[in-house]
């Protein structure tokens, strides 16, 4: 397969790259930095907003790893997703967000989300709100293939690879240790399987540790 990944530096996406490539896939990296930390051969220096057709045009997926912590810069989770919409709108490509946990809900209803619970840390609500607000977006796109993964409430940049994963939808899933909680390594995996597998089209899942 071939796949472009966009901010490409971050380190969910080198994890998806190093993935992605050790199964065999053709991979194009885009990141707005000139050095390509990266193990991707096939690195491009452009920011997000600078993408064209042109640039994302044969590929079989995008992996959107677009993230923000700085309060004043959350609006570009909304932003750069929905651009990247507007490049891939009406053609087969994929495009596969990395998501958030703050809105996955808690209750059968869906109308609580994680991050309403009174102990969801309040540094953490902005990019919580954010990426919210992404997916209500990408749910009124029906023009475009994509799938936003969120992953556990606990994740863990450098946690073990296990290579196990438990699949859940809308709702927080703990494992049978009673955690949320997942490594950036494990998050990968998910993310590769279904790009490979292509079974949540305009849908949201979400991962959690075994």
């Amino acid at each position: 397969m071939k796949i472009a990944v966009v901010a490409a530096n971050g380190r969910v996406s080198q994890k998806v790259i190093e993935e992605a490539i050790g199964r065999g896939f053709e991979v194009k990296a885009f990141g707005r930095g000139s050095e390509n930390k990266t193990i991707a051969k096939d690195y491009v220096q452009k920011d997000i907003m600078d993408l064209t057709k042109e640039d994302l045009a044969g590929f079989d997926a995008v992996v959107d790893g677009f993230g923000a912590w700085k309060d004043e810069e959350q609006p570009m989770h909304v932003t750069t997703s929905q651009h990247l919409c507007d490049i891939l709108s009406g053609t087969d490509t994929r495009l596969v967000i990395v998501g958030g946990a703050g809105s996955l809900y808690v209750n059968p209803e869906h109308t609580i989300q994680v991050k309403d619970g009174a102990d969801f840390p309040a540094i953490f609500m902005p990019l919580a709100n954010a990426m919210g607000e992404e997916l209500d977006e990408l749910r009124k796109r029906s023009d475009v293939n994509w799938t936003f993964i969120s992953p556990a409430g606990d994740f863990q940049a450098d946690g073990e690879r296990t290579g196990k994963y438990i699949l859940g939808g809308e709702e927080l899933v703990l494992n049978s240790k009673g955690e949320s909680v997942i490594s950036y390594a494990d998050y990968a995996i998910a993310m590769v399987d279904e790009i490979e597998k292509g079974n949540h089209i305009k849908e949201r899942i979400s991962v959690v540790s075994e």
